[in-house]
């Protein structure tokens, strides 16, 4: 296990894009551009999410930006070996350059705004993260402070401690990576249809999904019909990186990489299928974190070549069940 100090310093230079899962495939962030107050109650799959807004509104997709760029740097720290910690200190120039924000004046008055909105948002789920299910509620970050100003006022140095919730996400490397374009997506839809699309798709040759399902997971606050319409101009324009959409008959949409979306070599593949079973096997569970964690395990115990990575991963699902969910 990855040594643990009582804070962390974001030093690493470029680190690989990574986002959580549990807040790709779940509709935590706000879609609206205008302070978004409403209670969201989300249901699916055995999965329920509540997210309650300050009163300075729900964190957007765009305030994301921040746990991405600091899940990003954990997880390359934790990849060399690196001791880390729940606090994060980090450059606020270096968060709005890597995540392709203005760096102005007004660029930092709009990070401290989305530092505000992270920690007002509060949560309360059953989705577990590296093995836990948590039930109570908690703030996307728990604090955040402002550690170095210029003499004019403007934040240089942040710090930033994570939920428990998502720190131990990146733990577990429940995550994904995501292209570095994704931050080029200005328009909250396309931001979050590219989510969905790395998560579901990810690997595979195709992901189907239809409208009423992927206006849920979205959580588009739009009409069915507006939202349809949003979704057929993102076909036509084709913004998306790695991946593009096609509408097919029954109002269905189709996604599909444009390229193979690229693993570490020689990492096991699992399928749809597969995915299924041990949905059914461990009912309530986040299937993709289990498949990152088996994934860690396979790694931590020498990476040994599999016949059958279908079989492999229903063996340490099936005894996963059995210990109650522990490791």
């Amino acid at each position: 296990m990855t040594p643990h100090g009582d804070f962390f310093l974001c030093d690493i230079f470029d680190p690989i894009p990574k986002g959580d899962m549990g807040t790709m495939e779940h509709p935590i962030f706000s879609l609206a551009t205008r302070p978004d107050r409403r209670i969201l109650d989300y249901y699916h799959n055995g999965i329920a999410v509540q997210v309650v807004p300050s009163v300075k509104g729900r964190a957007t997709i765009h305030d994301k930006d921040i746990l991405i760029f600091c899940v990003s740097q954990l997880m390359a720290a934790i990849n060399a070996g690196k001791p880390v910690g729940r606090t994060l200190h980090l450059v606020a120039h270096d968060l709005l350059a890597a995540t392709c924000r203005d760096t102005s004046g007004d660029g930092y008055r709009r990070l401290r705004d989305a530092f505000e909105r992270l920690a007002g948002t509060r949560i309360t789920t059953n989705l577990t993260t590296g093995g836990v299910e948590v039930t109570q509620g908690f703030g996307l970050i728990e604090a955040w402070q402002i550690v170095r100003r210029t003499r004019a006022g403007r934040m240089i140095s942040v710090s930033v401690t994570l939920s428990e919730w998502l720190y131990r996400a990146a733990l577990s490397k429940s995550v994904l990576t995501l292209n570095r374009d994704y931050f080029r997506l200005r328009k909250p839809l396309e931001r979050r249809i590219y989510e969905l699309a790395r998560k579901h798709c990810g690997r595979q040759d195709q992901w189907r999904v239809s409208v009423d399902t992927l206006l849920k997971k979205s959580g588009s606050a739009s009409p069915r019909r507006v939202f349809r319409a949003m979704l057929r101009e993102m076909i036509a324009a084709d913004p998306l990186p790695d991946y593009s959409l096609t509408e097919e008959p029954g109002d269905i949409l189709r996604v599909t990489p444009r390229d193979a979306v690229i693993e570490a070599a020689g990492t096991p593949i699992v399928s749809a299928d597969t995915l299924d079973q041990a949905r059914a096997m461990m009912p309530g569970w986040d299937v993709y974190a289990l498949e990152a964690e088996w994934r860690a395990w396979w790694a931590q115990t020498g990476r040994p070549r599999l016949r059958s990575p279908d079989r492999a991963f229903l063996g340490w699902v099936r005894a996963k069940a059995q210990s109650g969910g522990g490791q």
